[in-house]
């Protein structure tokens, strides 16, 4: 969470924003920094620098073993922050005040194993008198105006995180979605950039993923280290459709969105066992969730039981002609459908969905295709549970509000107040629980049916492998959207309305806060004018 407060702290003007940690974990993902110099010439608050520690982390080692991290950052403050953040990470690293465009305090030309940044963007007024001979822009300028200024410097930094990089080095850094198809200048440069064969995976990222910002960027990657066999290629990811809202301002990817897209990477890499490892994981973890669903089952079914007995005293004393007791029958009956759907899917879990497959592809499709059953279970009796709560709640109101509940001696108002909300404590925990296991069958599901044989392939709105003469052809664009085309449209039948409606809630929500926010500063303005 420390990066995160980090990142909130908002965005600088000139086009400078903290990263958000999900595009720092991918990044992470892709370049995977686990030795040697790990260099950030725009540090900010040094977020890069943590996520490469929790990926070596995650690999076992500790970071002050295996890497050395180095920074430039242009403002004192946010040198403080960086600082700041490596201590409570127990990081160390070397962080100077510098202005990269014309300083290069580390003397890292060339040696870094690893570079990685989220560069102020579309910065324009750079002296190109003064950077002209500097040897970390060996592309040239990308474009001098009659003031004889770099107009704007994108391409600076592109070409500074390149040169930065040792024979085998590799970088991830965000840049703005305008620099991979700019013209003129930028485009010459973009070209050497491509003739180099260094290039390696480009990412789309929609817009709403910056905290204070709008705007949609992409995340490039170079390898300097890629085999003959792909110095010709560049990995084209399109993850505009893959995101999660978080508010109404705020998306990311989820743990789960970004291993996917470096699940990509992997098999793009010939790296097909991390990618079958992974969708054993999520079967694994399918098979755990739902055996964890029969403890749910019991405590909502103890809440529902607790419920009934509570009211059925005062029940018993309706007239047998009571429009009440029509309500009471639909409860039951929906909570015996409900109780015997939630039975028949823990004996399936016991019998059929018990053990774990084989690691190998072939084992897993057979599971998955099981699971896809698992999953639409899961998803139907979340309705069911809704249901039941639904009706038993719409049944208690009625009695108080119909049946003069309320002056009869057989009702506690209070204890029935108490047990409702017990019971929707317990529906909600139920309800997670299904939606756990059927997410992580989704996940599996989402590789295998992408990636069926465990082999790259290009798939409509996503993925595509180009060569150069694609690249040249396009005016050597590295925008993914040119070369991935567009998916075709699919019912979707995982489409959760009730999360949609927990989105519109969340956004009604920010919404009203906004409003309230504005109306006490209204307020406040007409005290102050003695209104």
């Amino acid at each position: 969470m420390y990066e995160m407060k980090f990142a909130m702290q908002g965005a600088q003007d000139n086009g400078e924003f903290f990263t958000p940690p999900a595009l720092v974990k991918t990044l992470v993902n892709v370049i995977e920094p686990d030795h040697g110099i790990v260099f950030d010439p725009a540090c900010g608050s040094g977020g890069m620098f943590v996520q490469s520690s929790h990926f070596i982390e995650r690999r076992g080692d500790r970071a002050a073993h295996k890497v050395t991290f180095y920074g430039h950052e242009y403002k004192t403050s946010n040198i403080r922050l960086a600082l700041m953040n490596l201590a409570v990470h127990a990081l160390e690293g070397s962080i100077k005040e510098a202005n990269t465009f014309y300083d290069d305090p580390h003397e890292l030309f060339g040696k870094c194993d690893f570079v990685m940044a989220n560069p102020p963007f579309n910065v324009d007024k750079v002296d190109a008198g003064k950077i002209r001979t500097d040897r970390r822009l060996p592309f040239g300028l990308p474009g001098v105006n009659k003031d004889k200024q770099v107009s704007n410097g994108n391409y600076l930094w592109i070409s500074f995180f390149w040169s930065y990089l040792n024979q085998t080095g590799r970088a991830g850094f965000v840049m703005s979605s305008q620099a991979s198809s700019a013209g003129h200048g930028e485009a010459e440069v973009r070209r050497k950039l491509v003739e180099t064969g260094d290039v390696d995976v480009m990412i789309s990222i929609r817009s709403n993923f910056f905290y204070t910002r709008t705007v949609p960027c992409e995340l490039w990657h170079f390898d300097k280290g890629k085999p003959a066999a792909r110095r010709d290629q560049v990995l084209m990811i399109d993850a505009r459709n893959i995101y999660r809202k978080v508010t109404r301002k705020i998306y990311d990817f989820s743990p789960e969105q970004q291993q996917n897209l470096a699940a990509i990477v992997w098999l793009y890499r010939g790296q097909p066992d991390r990618f079958v490892g992974l969708v054993q994981q999520y079967l694994d973890r399918t098979l755990a969730e739902a055996a964890a669903i029969a403890a749910k089952i019991e405590s909502f079914r103890k809440a529902c039981a607790a419920l009934a007995t509570a009211a059925a005293p005062f029940f018993k004393t309706l007239p047998k002609d009571s429009p009440l007791r029509d309500g009471i029958k639909e409860r039951d009956d929906a909570a015996k459908v409900c109780f015997q759907g939630l039975d028949d899917l823990i004996a399936r879990v016991s019998k059929d969905w018990k053990n774990s497959c084989e690691p190998n592809l072939t084992a897993q499709k057979k599971r998955q295709a099981s699971l896809d059953e698992l999953a639409a279970a899961c998803r139907d009796l979340v309705k069911d549970a809704d249901l039941v709560y639904k009706l038993a709640a719409r049944v208690s109101d009625a009695a108080e509000k119909d049946a003069g509940a309320k002056e009869h001696d057989d009702w506690d108002g209070r204890a029935i107040g108490r047990l409702e909300k017990e019971l929707d404590a317990r529906r909600k925990e139920l309800v997670e629980q299904l939606k756990t296991a059927a997410y992580f069958e989704r996940q599996a599901h989402w590789l295998l049916s992408r990636f069926p044989d465990g082999k790259l392939v290009a798939v409509p709105g996503l993925v595509k492998l180009v060569d150069r003469k694609e690249i040249e052809a396009a005016d050597w664009s590295l925008t993914p959207g040119r070369y991935v085309g567009v998916a075709p449209v699919e019912d979707d039948e995982d489409f959760d309305f009730e999360q949609t409606l927990r989105d519109i809630h969340t956004e009604l929500a920010d919404l009203n806060k906004e409003a309230a926010e504005l109306a006490a500063t209204i307020q406040k303005n007409f005290e102050g004018l003695g209104i």
